[in-house]
């Protein structure tokens, strides 16, 4: 099953105008379970941020937590990075077209991240598993903060987070046999300790982590992302019925987004990391 071509074909259908991109933006916040979670630290992580901040986005995709920040507080600098062209092209471009210029991205190979004493925060969603030397970008990190700064990390758990690529053998499972949902991971995700652990290696005094998606988060993932991205990956026709799939659905995905934020779980298939240095 393919999420890239997904994700294109989505990517050209909104970036016909701003104000679709826009739209699309609040959709992935309002639907992308993960997004509920990392707006909540952000929030907590401002009430603590006074003045001027240096954010770093390391991994910033179609640009919608840079959005989020820049547009949330103009205080605020934002650098996204990421490794596709394409995208780091698209997101000037739009941010340049709406004028929001407190934010900017380019090309960054974050095993190679080497500006020291640079942000106060550092973003970083859905890219640890997606890299063999997570403990060296770690390090990177740390190096890149300033004191006091703090890391948020959103990746999958070793609870069935993750469909790993196995590059021996083209037999991709997922932990309910059918093929591989993603298959660009080097890794079936992480444990709390595990990540805790390697944060404290990289040089952070202190770390926090918790599981997110839960039993609620697990059914609004299926609701809300995987069953579409399955329909598409049948036939792209399926975009003509979509929106009447999600006016059915998405009353009860974002109920149970909201639950799997408010409470806490004692297994996800996802977690949340956070340290500071």
């Amino acid at each position: 099953m393919k999420y890239d071509p997904i994700k294109r074909k989505l990517g050209t259908v909104f970036n016909q105008s701003p104000v679709l991109r826009k739209i699309f933006y609040r959709l992935l916040d309002l639907l992308l379970l993960r997004s509920w979670h990392i707006r909540k630290e952000i929030k907590l992580w401002e009430k603590t941020a006074n003045g001027k901040q240096h954010i770093l986005d390391a991994g910033s995709g179609f640009g919608q937590y840079d959005y989020y920040l820049a547009s949330r507080n103009k205080n605020w600098q934002i650098k996204g990075l990421d490794v596709k062209q394409e995208q780091i092209d698209d997101c000037n471009d739009f941010f340049g077209k709406i004028n929001l210029n407190n934010a900017s991205f380019g090309f960054g190979d974050l095993t190679k991240l080497s500006e020291k004493e640079q942000y106060n925060m550092i973003l970083c969603v859905d890219v640890m598993e997606h890299i063999e030397e997570d403990e060296l970008v770690l390090k990177n990190f740390h190096n890149a903060l300033k004191d006091g700064g703090m890391v948020l990390i959103s990746t999958p758990s070793d609870k069935g987070g993750s469909d790993v690529h196995h590059h021996d053998h083209d037999d991709h499972h997922e932990n309910d046999g059918t093929h591989s949902f993603i298959d660009e991971h080097v890794r079936d995700g992480y444990g709390l300790d595990e990540i805790r652990d390697k944060m404290k290696r990289a040089g952070f005094t202190k770390t926090k982590a918790y599981y997110q998606y839960g039993i609620p988060g697990k059914f609004a993932w299926k609701l809300s992302m995987k069953y579409p991205i399955i329909m598409l990956n049948t036939s792209y026709a399926f975009f003509i019925i979509l929106p009447f799939y999600y006016i059915i659905t998405f009353p009860f995905a974002l109920i149970l987004n909201w639950l799997d934020v408010k409470l806490k779980h004692k297994s996800g298939t996802g977690l949340v990391a956070l340290a500071w240095k």
